[in-house]
């Protein structure tokens, strides 16, 4: 009885090592038809969560029996797709409702009806806060929302220059002539201004790089892009 006993777990052992053996085979062939160009080195069945581990090209990464999903340097993608599932939970948690904007701490540039519209926090002094400002001028039918959002860390002279902005007679000219021109705005920073409720604000809301903007469905999109994927986004956020 004994022996048939262990004879049985041998076998139950061989065809579990077989079952294992062929998994891997299939994500292998799997892995080198989504990856041809790629040295795939091995893959290996991992010990817990019914994970594998596949080293390609010395990058580690790992996926599911069925090769549905990837994982890699913390972010879960879709194999069929190439949906970055991690990178698109982020900018959902990312979104800024519109609504919820302080629209009133903001000066806005209405280019032809201005029916659309969009906010950009930016620092008078970021060197990519400049290369936007010509591709935001290739805009038309859009209200844009300026905050001032000055990054002291960076720029040691940002506030004093956006409180001068913000103090000047027409804020949209003095921010073109500096941002623009290098023309530096000559109002004093004394007057009632919103920059620091500014500053807090975006530290709440996670915004720490200019520029940044935000869209009418509330998507947020960090740093300097051309005007064409502006006008992607706005057309975007008005269907949305």
């Amino acid at each position: 009885m004994l022996k048939r006993l262990l004879s049985l777990a041998g076998v139950l052992a061989l065809l579990a090592a077989a079952a294992s053996h062929a998994d891997e085979a299939s994500i292998r062939k799997a892995v080198q038809a989504k990856f041809p160009q790629a040295e795939l080195q091995s893959v290996t069945k991992l010990p817990y969560l019914g994970l594998y581990e596949v080293v390609v090209s010395n990058e580690i990464l790992y996926t599911d029996e069925n090769f549905d999903y990837i994982i890699y340097e913390g972010n879960i993608i879709e194999t069929k797709s190439d949906r970055n599932l991690t990178a698109e939970r982020k900018r959902k948690l990312a979104t800024i409702p519109f609504d919820e904007l302080p629209l009133e701490l903001a000066f806005k540039k209405v280019k032809g009806k201005g029916e659309r519209k969009m906010a950009v926090f930016s620092d008078p002094d970021c060197p990519f806060c400049r290369r936007i400002e010509g591709d935001l001028a290739k805009l038309d039918n859009v209200t844009i929302y300026m905050f001032m959002f000055p990054i002291d860390g960076l720029h040691p002279q940002a506030s004093d220059k956006a409180k001068r902005i913000w103090c000047s007679a027409d804020k949209v000219k003095a921010w073109d002539d500096y941002l623009n021109k290098g023309i530096a705005p000559t109002a004093a920073p004394t007057c009632d201004n919103p920059v620091d409720k500014l500053v807090e604000f975006g530290s709440r809301r996670g915004i720490n790089a200019t520029p940044t903007l935000v869209f009418a469905n509330g998507d947020r999109v960090p740093g300097a892009i051309s005007a064409a994927q502006i006008e992607k986004l706005l057309s975007s956020a008005k269907t949305n």
